[in-house]
């Protein structure tokens, strides 16, 4: 077999085992979701209309034949797979409208909010590892000092303490933005953005820190200062790419994370989205909408590992090997 085969080959292997990792990851989630919910009482209220219906016995039947209730539960669970594989979501019990445009209604708001959070979120690390590699000496030990103060303060803050202390300055005392973000305008973005975006970067800039400090005193940094390369080139041509691939390999996390978190930054600014829909479905126990919720967020997480792992083939030169595996190889240095 040519070097060519053997590289498609591997590629296709490569492939393969990513959409198996992202089939595996929504089969899981949509079990859990599927059993706790059923755990935590009877989907035929929420279907009903919640606590206090008053509906008889002729709708009660009807519901319960209708979403086929009187059927065993693992066959309930066996037609919801069926149903999430072929992207019939089914209509949800509350809002008596198909789960799919509910989900395509409220998906893109949450998506840009988490690409903003994220994109800023990189703009501080970057800036972060900016001021620490040009800060020598004495003010250099100072900075660095401060700046990892700040760090682990903003990885531990809890996003909706820190988005409530923001609406208290900014938008009660302040006045600058708005408290909430149910309109179009930009500066309603402002505020719940900052807020996904601060505990992010503080986390990923603390990892690009370590590695920023291991490179700075790497073989490849010493022999570029050598030859008489000046402080900034060696941090852009050199130094800065090995910071930023730890950092890179757990965006992909990050941005988990953020979609997470958009369900608390949603609900404190009001804001429309994937995250307070699946809130108010959990509350309601509208099983189809948090199940196809929880699903559109597991493939999304996969997709962007995914990504984030070919981002890391661009970026690091030695993970551009004989196959397509060496994608999850530890990033412990660049070379010039």
């Amino acid at each position: 077999m040519s070097a060519g085969a053997r590289r498609g080959a591997a590629v296709a292997r490569w492939i393969a085992a990513r959409i198996g990792s992202a089939l595996l990851v929504v089969w899981v989630v949509a079990t859990l979701v599927f059993f706790a919910l059923r755990l935590s009482g009877d989907p035929l209220e929420a279907i009903l209309g919640g606590p206090g219906s008053q509906a008889g016995p002729e709708a009660v039947e009807h519901a319960i034949a209708q979403y086929g209730l009187d059927r065993p539960l693992a066959v309930q669970y066996l037609v919801q797979l069926r149903d999430i594989a072929t992207l019939q979501l089914g209509d949800s019990y509350a809002r008596r409208q198909p789960v799919i445009d509910l989900l395509g209604a409220h998906l893109p708001p949450t998506l840009l909010l988490a690409v903003l959070a994220l994109a800023l979120a990189w703009i501080l690390t970057v800036a972060g590892a900016l001021v620490q590699a040009v800060s020598r000496g004495r003010v250099g030990a100072v900075v660095g000092a401060a700046m990892r103060g700040l760090e682990i303060v903003a990885s531990v803050a809890p996003q909706f303490w820190l988005g409530a202390v923001l609406i208290v300055l900014f938008a009660s005392t302040l006045g600058w933005l708005p408290a909430t973000s149910s309109g179009s305008q930009p500066a309603a973005l402002v505020l719940p953005v900052v807020t996904l975006a601060i505990p992010i970067a503080g986390f990923l800039s603390q990892v690009s820190r370590d590695a920023l400090d291991d490179a700075d005193r790497a073989p490849f940094a010493v022999t570029a200062r050598a030859r008489g390369a000046s402080e900034a080139r060696v941090l852009l041509r050199h130094t800065l790419r090995h910071a930023a691939l730890p950092a890179l390999s757990l965006s992909g996390w990050a941005f988990g994370s953020l979609l997470s978190g958009a369900v608390v930054v949603e609900v404190l600014f009001a804001r429309p989205g994937l995250g307070r829909l699946l809130q108010e479905a959990a509350l309601q126990r509208d099983v189809p909408v948090v199940i196809g919720a929880v699903a559109v967020v597991a493939v999304l997480y996969v997709a962007v590992v995914i990504a984030t792992d070919a981002l890391e083939l661009v970026v690091d030169p030695r993970l551009r090997g004989p196959r397509p595996g060496a994608l999850s190889a530890p990033t412990a240095g660049v070379g010039s």
